[in-house]
C-alpha cells in the first residue's frame, strides 16, 4: 500500500471511530426505516388504510424498533427507560407530524407518487430525529 493510500485509510478509520455513535444510529435507523416502509407498503397494498393511516401504523412500528435497538446497543442506557421511551416517542410524534405534513403537501397538493413522497419524508425526519434524540432521549444522566 502506498503512503497516500495508507494516509487515506488512516483518515477514514479515524472518521469512522469519531462518528461511531452516529453511524450506528443510522444503521439502527435504517432497520426502523425498512420496517416502517415495509409495513407502510403492506398496508397500502392490502388497501387496509389510506396513506396517512398506513403512515401512522408503519411509523410507530419503526420507532419502537429503533428505540429498543438504540437503547440496548447504541446509547447503552439502562436508567429511566420509561421516561426515555416517552421522550423518544415525543420526538417520534414530532417526526411523524413532519412526515404527515410532507406527505400531505407532496401527495395531495403536488400529486407526487405516495411511495416516493414517503421516501423523501423519511430522509428529512431521520435527520431531525437523530439530533433531537441525541440531545434529549439518550442524554446521559448526571
Amino acid at each position: 500500500m502506498t503512503s497516500t493510500a495508507q494516509n487515506i485509510d488512516h483518515r477514514v478509520k479515524k472518521l469512522l471511530l469519531q462518528n461511531k455513535q452516529f453511524l450506528l444510529y443510522c444503521m439502527i435507523g435504517l432497520s426502523g426505516t425498512v420496517l416502517d416502509f415495509g409495513v407502510f407498503s403492506l398496508i397500502r397494498q392490502a388497501k387496509l388504510l389510506d396513506y396517512q393511516g398506513a403512515n401512522a401504523v408503519s411509523y410507530a412500528s419503526g420507532t419502537l424498533l429503533s428505540f429498543i435497538l438504540n437503547t440496548r446497543f447504541n446509547f447503552r442506557v439502562t436508567d429511566k427507560i420509561a421516561l426515555r421511551l416517552v421522550c423518544f416517542f415525543g420526538v417520534a410524534l414530532l417526526g411523524w407530524s413532519v412526515s404527515a405534513g410532507l406527505l400531505l403537501v407532496l401527495v395531495r397538493i403536488y400529486g407526487c407518487n405516495e411511495y416516493l413522497s414517503k421516501a423523501a419524508a423519511l430522509v428529512v425526519v431521520v435527520i431531525l430525529q437523530y439530533n433531537l434524540n441525541r440531545l434529549f432521549s439518550f442524554r446521559k444522566s448526571n
